[in-house]
């Protein structure tokens, strides 16, 4: 259990006692905004949670972390304009802010509590499955004919041929209120290469409170096959790496580890 004469821990449950004092007063504003949301106030809100459910991660604080992570996938449901913020679903979300708080004040006893009631409501608010957006960044017209044929299978396929349209399509999309759950990148490109798009697209997504592993799936798609790639790549917050030429059984063994398609394959 977390160790309250640890200087940093203390430093972190004090933070988070701050923040949350006032997210109740921000989620009943979100309620008022209705289908007008405030992209501002629900960024804070936002940032709030996620900073929670990070610091809870690396103090073993496994059921602050829990109910974290499912508030803040129902607040992404409302700002990607999945769900709207109705009066009930607001109650909702109250109540997981109000029990944070309570857990957050009383740490020692957190892990132990039953949190099966509000993670089960908190559930019942997220919007059912859908097919997911995905860009394919590829300036080699083979591959990306191969991969385009194969992801549209599956779900809404754009296409972008070097690193800076996908930057482009990345920011016009979270523009709209919609997001990428996909990307399939390569590295070596012309006026933008892979890896400069990758940092400045999680420079967009942590502009919008959308930490890198809530983000969307980034896979590193390249010719070279070499170890200090691979590691550069990570580094830079992808979340895969595959070698050409693609191997589609890999790719989609990657998608549906994340969740992105079910184990059954497309309709």
């Amino acid at each position: 259990m977390i160790d309250l004469d640890n200087v940093e821990a203390e430093q972190y449950l004090g933070k988070c006692r701050e923040q949350m004092a006032t997210i109740d007063t921000d989620v009943l504003a979100i309620e008022k905004g209705g289908a007008e949301i405030d992209e501002a106030l629900l960024n804070r809100v936002c940032g709030v949670v996620r900073s929670v459910e990070e610091g809870a991660g690396l103090f073993d604080l496994a059921k602050i972390q829990q109910l974290a992570h499912q508030t803040g996938e129902v607040l992404e449901s409302i700002r990607s304009r999945r769900i709207v913020p109705t009066p009930d679903r607001i109650s909702v979300l109250l109540g997981a802010t109000d029990r944070l708080e309570v857990l957050i004040q009383n740490p020692d006893a957190s892990n132990d509590a039953d949190l099966a009631n509000i993670l089960a409501a908190l559930s019942g608010l997220r919007p059912a499955p859908r097919h997911p957006r995905m860009l394919l960044v590829e300036d080699d017209f083979a591959s990306c004919v191969l991969l385009q044929s194969f992801l549209s299978r599956y779900g809404e396929c754009h296409i972008a041929v070097n690193g800076r349209e996908a930057v482009e399509a990345f920011r016009s999309a979270a523009g709209r209120g919609q997001r990428y759950d996909l990307i399939c990148m390569d590295i070596m490109m012309p006026e933008m290469d892979g890896r400069e798009a990758v940092r400045q697209i999680r420079a967009l997504e942590e502009a919008r409170g959308v930490l890198s592993h809530h983000g969307a799936k980034i896979i590193m798609t390249t010719a070279v096959n070499d170890i200090k790639e691979v590691m550069r790549c990570f580094g830079e917050l992808c979340d895969g790496y595959l070698t050409k030429p693609l191997d589609l059984t890999k790719l989609l063994d990657r998608m549906m580890s994340w969740k992105l398609v079910e184990q059954s394959g497309p309709e």
